[in-house]
């Protein structure tokens, strides 16, 4: 397995558990019909989270398992920072999407 697909697993990794330090990780998924949503970052039926949480992560874990290319840019970061601007307090959170969005440009 390439060195990226371990990287990005234990970034993965650490982003649930700062989503569950933040007490940001639902027990119950949405919806499916939130999930079908064509919006990027599922913005209309989703918080940031909740994508994270049910989109990201999952269809990450399930590019990296296959061995499948992995997408050169993601740009997280800079959503999550203004999701959080108002509640502050997710700054570990903003900087682990920042370092998965870099690492996944480095390739």
């Amino acid at each position: 397995m390439k060195p990226i697909y371990n990287d990005i697993a234990d970034q993965l990794l650490s982003l649930e558990m700062e989503l569950r330090r933040l007490d940001l990780w639902r027990s119950e998924p949405p919806p499916p019909e939130a999930l079908a949503s064509t919006e990027p970052f599922c913005v209309d039926t989703l918080t940031l989270p909740e994508w994270l949480q049910f989109i990201f992560i999952p269809r990450m874990g399930q590019l990296i398992r296959a061995e499948q290319p992995l997408p050169h840019q993601c740009g997280i970061a800079p959503i999550a920072e203004e999701f959080f601007k108002e509640t502050g307090g997710a700054g570990a959170l903003v900087e682990l999407l920042r370092a998965i969005d870099t690492r996944l440009q480095r390739g």
